[in-house]
């Protein structure tokens, strides 16, 4: 839309511009068709045992540490929610109009950035719930009348969309981030991160650069950014899921490319 738009203010070709919007109503149609068929559609279709489970996993990370996401789907959300695991994403409401009586105060839709100080869960490539206004990034959220991937394709059916990275090699997924804050924000977390990383369903293929970077850049010793050379680096090691022999052939060829010490385990066992 923003391209057609710019094509118009410059004059642009009309079949070109036709061209370009009938492109980007494909574009909306067939992400709109790939999240109705390939996501479940409320959170009750997941089973009890698989939600409990899922939880148990990740309530440990988030007890000291930070959990980062790559995937745009509601599944991790649900699991957090479902089971009440305790969880900052950076969202909060804010007051609309502080000189009203406390009583009809009015507050705003879930926004990003209030609660980012305490954030530990991070969707680096954006998610479903994620949408960007042009001024906030706010969140989508439940209600007693509509499921939420009901809300959320209701948003996209007006031509609102998600906040998600599907640019192609990494230096286009790396521009991507760095043009949206929240974006940039939980990429630049990712790069700070200290201690010990554990990834799982994470192949480090070769669109994967900008995380590979970002654990780089983490591993690299305080003192070489700080110039006191005695200072300890961050992130001292990483452990990587994987599910077959070529995943650890993989991984082994890539190694030294991390920064710290690697790790490899097996992904079925978790």
């Amino acid at each position: 839309d923003t391209v057609a738009a710019l094509a118009e203010v410059f004059g642009g070709d009309s079949k070109l511009k036709d061209r370009i919007t009938t492109a980007s109503t494909k574009l909306q149609k067939s992400l709109l068709g790939a999240v109705s068929q390939l996501h479940p559609k409320h959170v009750f279709e997941v089973p009890e045992e698989q939600s409990k489970t899922c939880a148990a996993f990740l309530r440990r990370f988030l007890e000291r540490g930070k959990i980062f996401s790559t995937n745009y789907d509601l599944l991790l959300y649900w699991t957090l929610l479902r089971n009440g695991v305790e969880h900052v994403d950076g969202c909060g409401r804010e007051l609309e109009d502080e000189d009203a009586p406390s009583h009809e105060r009015k507050w705003s839709e879930l926004r990003w950035g209030k609660r980012r100080e305490t954030q530990n869960v991070f969707y680096l490539h954006g998610a479903l719930p994620f949408f960007d206004t042009g001024v906030d990034i706010v969140k989508e959220e439940y209600d007693t009348h509509q499921y939420l991937l009901e809300k959320i394709t209701t948003r996209m059916s007006k031509g609102e969309y998600p906040v998600f990275v599907t640019a192609g090699d990494g230096n286009q997924k790396l521009a991507h981030i760095r043009h949206n804050r929240y974006l940039t924000y939980c990429y630049d977390t990712l790069c700070s991160i200290t201690g010990s990383l554990v990834t799982f369903g994470f192949g480090f293929g070769e669109y994967d650069e900008p995380t590979l970077r970002a654990i780089r850049r983490a591993a690299t010793p305080h003192g070489r950014r700080t110039g006191n050379a005695n200072e300890p680096p961050s992130l001292l090691s990483v452990y990587i899921g994987v599910f077959s022999e070529s995943d650890v052939a993989h991984i082994r060829k890539i190694h030294h490319r991390f920064g710290c010490k690697v790790h490899i385990y097996d992904a079925a066992t978790v």
